[in-house]
């Protein structure tokens, strides 16, 4: 079976060149140009064609071309539907902050997982990305705009998680020097919160940031939210995020969404509050995008900036999250979905 080159670490791509009779010294002339954006092993610069027709003959570079583009007109968000070799689709942001441009990234087509509030699992999983589409993602953004992505986020469509292997390997070959090299402490990656393999993930011991979808503090309420709240009880969760932090000494974010009459009152808050005392930690405070197959509500600013107060006086670290891109799209996954269709 072939090997897509965009998931091949450096020294598995030496490895790749020592099997077909070739110096190591190659990896060190064709690896930067895999993470170019090429499309095409043809295309690679300073080695010889017959070692492109043996390479051709044993690997192929994966192609994820832009399939549409919306740039929005408040800010400078970009959103991108990325097409990729079967046809599949998936979505990509560019947001720009003071400190760079951070693309946010997809790791599935579609999610199984069945939250209430997001866009991205309503037509349920498709399939797993694997770690050359991920890393195409990024290729593909950075080759249209002409710049250097230095911070990522694994918050698209899909729980990462729930393809666990793949998304390890892509973090492997992203942080590689002689391509991409990104910088763990500039990763970020969301779970809804699949407690064995925040353990599985603490234990490689990378400082990768790691975000907890929580939402809800009542394990009812968010087992309705969250169906893989009845797998994964809240308070698994938390011990599994101590764990996390006492491990990497990475402080955890927790993501909140704050939905109109379901999980926005004054208890709610001092119930979070209550849940996350002592924790290092921070909550990412999400007023939900109004989904039309959902009847979700988003709150009132006053009703959030309330909620917000309110676990700051907790002693509990808390931002509402700036909305980006407001003019070209409402909830993650909307885009892909409305193209599919």
């Amino acid at each position: 079976m072939k090997k897509d080159l965009k998931e091949l670490t450096f020294d598995e791509l030496k490895e790749l060149i020592e099997s077909i009779g070739e110096k190591t010294f190659r990896a060190k002339q064709i690896y930067p140009f895999i993470f170019k954006g090429i499309d095409s092993i043809d295309e690679i610069g300073n080695i010889p064609k017959t070692l492109k027709e043996k390479l051709k003959e044993i690997s192929y570079i994966s192609s994820s071309k832009i399939f549409q583009k919306f740039e929005s007109k408040i800010d400078s968000t970009k959103k991108y539907l990325i097409e990729l070799d079967d046809k599949n689709i998936v979505e990509t942001v560019l947001m720009e902050y003071r400190h760079g441009l951070s693309i946010c990234i997809s790791s599935q087509v579609g999610c199984r997982m069945g939250c209430k509030f997001c866009a991205s699992t309503i037509d349920g999983l498709v399939r797993n990305l694997l770690p050359g589409e991920m890393i195409g993602q990024i290729l593909a953004v950075q080759k249209d705009i002409g710049k250097r992505i230095s911070n990522i986020v694994i918050m698209g469509s899909g729980e990462p998680f729930d393809n666990y292997d793949n998304f390890v390997k892509f973090l492997k070959v992203v942080h590689e020097e002689e391509g991409l090299n990104v910088g763990y402490r500039h990763i970020t990656v969301s779970t809804c919160g699949i407690v064995p393999k925040i353990y599985d993930f603490a234990d490689l011991n990378l400082p990768v940031n790691l975000a907890i979808s929580l939402h809800e503090t009542n394990q009812a309420k968010r087992e309705e939210l969250m169906p893989v709240g009845k797998a994964y009880s809240i308070k698994e969760i938390i011990d599994s995020a101590k764990y996390y932090t006492k491990k990497t000494k990475r402080r955890i974010t927790f993501e909140y969404s704050l939905i109109k009459g379901v999980n926005d009152s004054r208890k709610d808050a001092e119930d979070l509050s209550n849940l996350l005392k002592g924790m290092l930690c921070h909550v990412n405070l999400i007023p939900v995008n109004n989904i039309k197959e959902r009847d979700f509500k988003k709150p009132d600013m006053k009703s959030s900036q309330e909620f917000n107060s309110i676990l700051k006086n907790k002693n509990i670290e808390s931002t509402i999250r700036r909305e980006m891109g407001k003019d070209i799209n409402g909830a993650c996954g909307q885009l892909r979905q409305s193209a599919v269709k």
